[in-house]
């Protein structure tokens, strides 16, 4: 009875990028036994390692949303997302201006900044859905340039906002217990989700990702959808730029955003989401996404230096990817039923 159970729950697409995120967390348990506590400081404002999680995974959270439903549409993945932050935060920075003053009202540059990412996500989107370039290929064009874009744009310098109320997008609103970035993040996943499931937008996208040549028999534009979606993850990688720039006050076209488009892709795949299109998971995509945060966290809190943090990081994403394959999976249930009928033959033996 109790494998019956068991089995059903792991058929549950959750599944796998749950227990994968409570294997990680169980571990700190173990190392870290002030890993779960969380206080508030003086200021009013929660603290502690979840809490940690939660902020910095925000931006990643985000990014992951956009990437789940490009991967989903066109078999491919935008590796452009974390130049195009460093091109949102450079516009906006820089419309802002470096005094003790805005140039212009924040809201307007902010918008201004996200909707230069969601034009470079068209960029990229024009070239995947239009001109059949390859994703990979299509958006290694921004990966090179974005930040050479965010260098002209801020004249290789790194500037900084001296207004205090332009860090409440990236650390906490007065009386607020918990930091923007999380509410900012949830918004984001929510309204897509909303959008997504609503809306006969979700069925469209995947069904151009199993087949769109199919997809244009039955009357879809296929080239449409994609072209949104791409769009929308440059949305995404533009509200993400934003509240990294945020954090650290100013921005620096270098660093910004530096290798997060790995970690999207990553989050993506964590979250038991196929990387050749079609069905999609937004919710296993943001599970994955708290796991890769959850992860570096444990490790920072184990005593691994920043430098080594990638090699151990490398070694546990194998691990758990391997356990979400489906090789794994088919020789797990392979090596179940050679069980079961072994003990048949035992049993018929006696």
């Amino acid at each position: 009875m109790y494998s019956q159970i068991i089995k059903k729950i792991a058929k549950y697409r959750l599944f796998w990028p749950l227990v994968c995120l409570f294997v990680v967390l169980g571990v700190n348990l173990i190392r870290t036994p002030d890993f779960f506590n969380i206080s508030i400081n003086s200021k009013g404002v929660l603290y502690g390692y979840l809490i940690d999680i939660i902020n910095r995974s925000s931006e990643l959270i985000i990014l992951a949303a956009g990437m789940t439903v490009c991967v989903a549409s066109s078999a491919g993945t935008d590796i452009s997302v974390g130049s195009v932050m460093a091109v949102a935060g450079a516009v906006t920075c820089f419309l802002l201006g470096t005094g003790d003053a805005y140039n212009i009202p924040y809201v307007l540059a902010v918008l201004a900044g996200i909707l230069a990412a969601t034009a470079c996500g068209a960029w990229n989107g024009f070239l995947v859905a239009k001109l059949k370039i390859q994703p990979m290929v299509a958006t290694l064009i921004l990966f090179t340039a974005g930040r050479g874009i965010a260098q002209l744009i801020t004249g290789g310098n790194i500037l900084y906002i001296k207004v205090k109320n332009f860090k409440y997008l990236g650390s906490v609103l007065p009386g607020v217990p918990l930091p923007t970035p999380v509410f900012v993040a949830a918004a984001v996943v929510i309204l897509t989700s909303i959008l997504l499931r609503k809306s006969a937008l979700g069925m469209y996208i995947q069904s151009v990702g199993i087949n769109s040549k199919a997809s244009k028999l039955i009357g879809l534009n296929s080239t449409l959808i994609i072209f949104i979606t791409y769009a929308f993850c440059g949305l995404c990688a533009g509200i993400a730029g934003s509240i990294a720039t945020s954090r650290i006050y100013s921005i620096d076209a270098n660093n910004v955003g530096l290798n997060m488009e790995m970690d999207a892709i990553l989050a993506v795949a964590l979250g038991g989401n196929s990387l050749a299109g079609g069905k999609f998971s937004l919710a296993g995509s943001v599970i994955g996404a708290i796991t890769i945060q959850a992860l570096s966290t444990s490790l920072y809190s184990m005593g691994v230096s920043a430098d080594q943090l990638p090699v151990y990081k490398a070694i546990v994403v194998i691990i758990i990817v391997s356990l979400q394959s489906q090789q794994t999976k088919k020789f797990f249930k392979n090596f179940s039923q050679k069980i079961k009928i072994d003990k048949a033959g035992e049993k018929v033996a006696q």
